[in-house]
């Protein structure tokens, strides 16, 4: 078992997201477990092709569905139950533009099939953030103007209140590397980061170097 090292110490989502992963495709920010796997005493049982019934726990409520277990974790919470802020866009897990929060760890969507994510506690922007109670990243892309089109800020804002849950006072090149697994085509990246550090200070309290 390797652990993945700390901020200010190589740390990069990018690079871990494109290195690990759980089940069908989960990318985390967690710890990695290397090594083969125990051989199962019976084979698994096989679910498909037709719809199976799948129970994704999301923003701390239930949900049931009956879908192909081909399908994504990504288009379950957009095609099926109306959670559109993950947006889909490369459907490669290379944008970020899908992140949603899985067991308090940061994972592209587009990677998870749906199946595989029951059990799993799951947080939406939608369930982090609303306009009547904005949370203190969201307020704060606003503030510094981390935006332009939007399409890909829900994703960084996710990702942002991840990162910040497991490096409250960060430095900007913590900040960095940490959302290194996000992309904006419109090249607001400046703009993050300030909103990401003003966001520290604001709901932790933090000091930046």
């Amino acid at each position: 078992m390797s652990e993945k090292k700390p901020p200010g110490s190589g740390f990069s989502r990018r690079g871990f997201l494109t290195s690990v992963g759980v089940t069908s495709g989960a990318l985390t920010t967690g710890i990695l477990t290397t090594g083969k796997p125990a051989l199962a005493e019976t084979a698994p049982k096989v679910v498909g092709p037709e719809p199976a019934p799948v129970t994704l726990t999301i923003n701390g409520k239930p949900y049931q569905l009956n879908i192909e277990p081909r399908t994504t974790l990504c288009d379950a919470l957009r095609n099926h139950l109306e959670f559109t802020a993950a947006k889909r866009v490369c459907d490669r897990g290379t944008c970020g533009a899908c992140t949603v929060i899985m067991d308090g760890k940061a994972v592209y969507s587009c990677d998870v099939l749906a199946i595989d994510a029951q059990g799993r506690k799951i947080e939406t922007l939608e369930g982090i953030s609303t306009p009547e109670h904005p949370h203190p990243v969201s307020k704060a892309f606003v503030d510094n103007d981390a935006q332009q089109c939007g399409y890909c800020t829900p994703g960084f804002v996710v990702a942002a209140k991840a990162f910040l849950d497991h490096h409250p006072n960060p430095t900007e090149d913590d900040v960095k590397h940490g959302l290194g697994g996000n992309l904006c085509r419109c090249g607001t990246y400046m703009g993050v980061r300030k909103a990401v550090l003003e966001a520290a200070k604001a709901h932790h309290g933090g000091t930046h170097a």
